[in-house]
């Protein structure tokens, strides 16, 4: 039956072949119109409809109008959320208009004074807010700081910020709700989606970090020192550093700012610019120590003719709030504190030569490891014999002797050295990882712990299973060394 809708106002826009619904005011929404709908049917169904086409060009420069006053008004940490929404960062600035809930209800009483109706969620992660603003159905909502996994749980996927290819796929598996993604093992949700769903829900609970871009972009903390005339010799390059360092610190202690990563840039007179880098395992805004690691860096500035000015630059910085002192006086042992050495370290050796190894989710050993930062969180290994060294690639045996399907080599040869078996202890079954290639959809490796007559221990094994051809070519490589 056709519907009147006298003033009912939607947009559309042209998407493949049709038109489509872009926007629908709530007197449309009401009887029944939403985006995506095709414009022909939304014309079919209700009658008297006021229908314009889209304008994403003026919406964005609204929407752009509209982040600056929020970046003049409200906080300066305001960007833009998509093409219908703004961030807004409160940390710092709520408290000034009476807390959270007080500022929020006052923003979106100056939208309803603009003619606009507006929906705002708050929450300690922006994923959380945009799905709680999006998909909460109520003008305000408050997460409480670590309750992200309690109020997204019965929201759809789609509040994740998915692509349609990553919905439609968990879609055909039956996932609905975020919820239900938590309550999943990550190994199976990582082979069948990628990295993607996951790190869009890490970001939503606030396991992983994701950058804010503002709208009036940040001037990073910085110092600028000119010289009346040019220097040139490593102790007046470093004394300059060091007064660089000495300067940045107040202003780094007035923004609770620490940082993480300096950058020394040095203008020669022949408009030549030499830089060093330094990044730090921790936010600090340690003077001494941040001289310390630019002095050990001052050798590779080539001063040529003369520098006339030093530039410090903090390009990457952390909230550095107070922290209690560990001692005696609070009766607690202090921990020793790595992280100057390993700034000390990374500093000589290169920041990839620093790291701690983790366990990574995987069958096969030499996928089972991978590099984690020196101070980061890293994952124990199951409770497997394994041995202490792991060669990559695993090195090829030959005349090796044992007896199929799945006896242990009685003598073998690698190196040019012939080892003869006195105990040995296996085999241990592992499947090729058939999602990861085509080509290991029927690999198998039996492993076998071998101890040689001289007391040398191997973790050797052979590709096969000794009776179906397809699982490997029966040929017999080491792997590691035990201790």
């Amino acid at each position: 039956m056709l519907r009147r809708a006298e003033g009912a106002l939607i947009t559309f826009h042209k998407q493949g072949n049709q038109n489509v619904l872009a926007a629908a005011c709530p007197q449309a929404r009401a009887i029944g119109l939403a985006p995506g709908m095709p414009l022909a049917k939304a014309r079919i169904l209700v009658a008297g409809l006021d229908v314009r086409p889209a304008d994403p060009e003026g919406d964005a420069a609204w929407l752009q109008r509209l982040g600056l006053f929020a970046a003049r008004r409200w906080t300066p940490r305001a960007g833009l959320s998509g093409g219908h929404g703004l961030w807004l960062d409160l940390g710092g600035v709520a408290h000034l208009f009476g807390g959270e809930r007080a500022m929020c209800t006052r923003i979106l009483a100056f939208l309803k004074r603009l003619g606009f109706t507006a929906r705002i969620a708050v929450a300690s992660t922006t994923g959380a807010a945009h799905a709680l603003a999006r998909f909460g159905g109520k003008p305000l909502l408050l997460c409480p700081s670590g309750r992200e996994a309690d109020a997204l749980a019965q929201m759809p996927l789609a509040a994740l910020r998915l692509d349609d290819d990553l919905l439609g796929r968990a879609g055909r598996l039956g996932l609905e709700r975020i919820g239900e993604l938590v309550a999943m093992p990550r190994a199976p949700l990582q082979r069948r989606f990628g990295d993607a769903l996951l790190l869009r829900l890490d970001q939503a609970l606030g396991r992983a970090a994701e950058p804010f871009d503002p709208i009036v972009p940040e001037e990073p903390p910085s110092i600028l020192l000119r010289f009346v005339e040019p220097i040139a010799s490593p102790e007046a390059i470093a004394e300059a550093a060091g007064e660089a360092v000495r300067r940045l610190v107040p202003i780094l202690a007035e923004a609770g700012l620490g940082v993480r990563r300096l950058i020394l840039a040095a203008d020669r007179v022949d408009r030549e610019v030499q830089r060093v880098a330094v990044r730090l395992a921790r936010a600090t805004r340690d003077g001494a120590h941040l001289t310390r690691l630019l002095h050990a860096r001052i050798e590779e500035i080539e001063p040529g003719f003369g520098i006339e000015r030093l530039r410090l630059i903090a390009t990457r910085v952390e909230p550095l709030g107070a922290q209690a002192i560990e001692g005696e006086l609070a009766g607690v042992r202090p921990a020793p504190d790595l992280a100057l050495l390993i700034d000390r370290l990374a500093v000589r050796l290169g920041t990839r030569r620093v790291h701690r190894l983790t366990a990574l989710e995987s069958d096969l050993p030499e996928r089972s490891v991978g590099r984690a930062g020196p101070l980061g969180p890293v994952a124990l290994w199951p409770d497997w014999p394994r041995p202490v060294r792991l060669l990559s690639p695993p090195e090829p045996l030959d005349h090796v002797m044992a007896e199929l399907p799945d006896a242990p080599p009685a003598r073998f040869r690698w190196r040019g050295r012939s080892y003869r078996v006195a105990a040995a202890d296996g085999p241990e079954r592992v499947y090729g990882e058939w999602w990861r290639r085509e080509a290991e959809r029927e690999a198998v490796r039996d492993y076998f712990q071998v101890e040689a007559e001289d007391g040398a221990r191997f973790w050797l094994f052979r590709k096969g299973d000794g009776e179906d051809p397809a699982t490997g070519d029966l040929s017999w490589h080491l792997h590691g060394l035990f201790a």
